[in-house]
């Protein structure tokens, strides 16, 4: 695809704010305090992905630099946001790139909008010289799994391969593991009832035999084989 990924601007704004209210029809869409916010305090952070040709935008991807040890490992969305604000960006103590958000219009999905924009994170992490990439992944499957399963089992199944979870699925194939499963992450989500894997992404070019320490074994064991 002739798809170009570039940091946001201001001109963005009116396509994600539209974009978003097809993506999450149910939910509040970003707002133009939020998007403003974002670019003025980590501008290398903000990406959009658009239509060479006809300028179209097609998806977009929000993140910001925190402290880890700042925040509570099974904090929500709102939490490590600053309520989606970005406010608490934090690139003088921070080795952790935060992924709030990444989305590509339900029309244009399953064309690899997502993944350059996933790599474009990466290369953001890597230039920067962070330890890592973090992320809630909303569990966007387990209401129809919710009578049978626990959000744990749910995860570790789509782990294994014997589940297929719209979001968590397309991450493992991007590199990332589990770490843990986060009640109320998203609290008003219909389609993952709030819950929420949090996942990571190392930078193997800083990180250090420590960082791998202490992960869940149940998270592990990935069956799904990761792309470039």
């Amino acid at each position: 695809m002739n798809v170009v990924i570039r940091n946001t601007t201001p001109d963005d704004f009116a396509g994600i704010i539209e974009m978003t209210r097809e993506v999450y029809p149910g939910s509040p869409p970003w707002n133009l305090d939020q998007l403003a916010s974002h670019v003025s305090v980590f501008p290398e952070g903000q990406f959009v992905a658009v239509e060479q040709d006809s300028g179209a935008l097609l998806g977009m991807a929000a993140s910001l630099i925190i402290l880890w040890d700042d925040y509570d490992v099974t904090g929500g969305w709102r939490d490590f946001t600053d309520g989606g604000m970005f406010t608490n960006h934090d690139s003088k103590r921070g080795k952790t790139l935060y992924g709030a958000e990444i989305m590509v219009r339900p029309a244009r999905q399953s064309a690899g909008i997502g993944k350059k924009l996933y790599k474009a994170r990466r290369n953001l992490v890597e230039r920067l010289g962070l330890l890592r990439i973090r992320a809630g992944a909303r569990l966007r499957g387990y209401h129809k799994f919710a009578p049978q399963l626990s959000a744990e089992d749910y995860v570790i199944k789509v782990i294994r391969g014997e589940l297929r979870d719209p979001t968590l699925s397309f991450q493992l194939k991007h590199g990332f593991v589990v770490l843990t499963v986060i009640p109320n992450y998203l609290r008003h989500d219909q389609e993952s009832l709030g819950f929420a894997a949090l996942i990571e992404w190392i930078n193997q070019k800083v990180a250090m035999p420590e960082h791998y320490a202490g992960r869940d074994p149940r998270f592990q064991a990935s069956s799904i084989q990761p792309v470039s």
